[in-house]
């Protein structure tokens, strides 16, 4: 009997059929409300909000989303990704808690783009399987769109946003 079964059969069942480890964190109260109302077992809560956000979730959300915002454009939505975040000049802008809107800086060819996505898949070990189903998905689609001359840029505004009331320093 290997030493991990042994541990097992004393005390309580584990709550997930997955490799798993204990995490000691503080969060607001608020937060302590709305994860009891997804489930009254904390780690059951933060596991199913996590994973309604990062996965495909029960309204089709895909870890890479084109959604039309006028007739005939479209902008694409990502997760979040650690790795599109080490792209110095790509910026994920949050749109919602999950959702990110791709803005790179002016000037930057898309074919740069997918270059960068395809040395982040190379570089990427096989087990981040969630990182590497967004750079695949992002590729994918931009890949197509690029060769089928369907992407193009357009100009952002960014402005530095305004001082939040109570905070240290304001």
């Amino acid at each position: 009997m290997v030493a991990r079964d042994r541990k097992r059969l004393g005390g309580r069942p584990p709550k997930f059929d997955e490799p798993r480890r204990p995490v000691t964190l503080t969060l607001p109260e608020r937060t302590l409300e709305h994860l009891a109302a997804v489930d009254d077992d904390r780690a059951t809560a933060i596991v199913k909000v996590v994973d309604a956000t990062l996965q495909r979730s029960a309204n089709g959300r895909n870890a890479v989303d084109v959604v039309e915002v006028a007739p005939g454009a479209a902008v694409i939505l990502v997760g979040p990704s650690r790795s599109l975040r080490r792209i110095p000049w790509l910026k994920l802008a949050e749109l919602s808690p999950g959702r990110h809107l791709l803005t790179v800086v002016s000037g930057t060819p898309i074919e740069s783009l997918e270059i960068a996505i395809l040395d982040l898949l190379d570089g990427l070990p096989k087990t981040e399987r969630y990182e590497r189903r967004i750079l695949a998905e992002l590729r994918e689609l931009i890949g197509s769109a690029r060769r089928q001359h369907d992407v193009s840029k357009f100009e952002m505004l960014y402005v530095r946003p305004p001082a939040r009331r109570g905070r240290a320093g304001a």
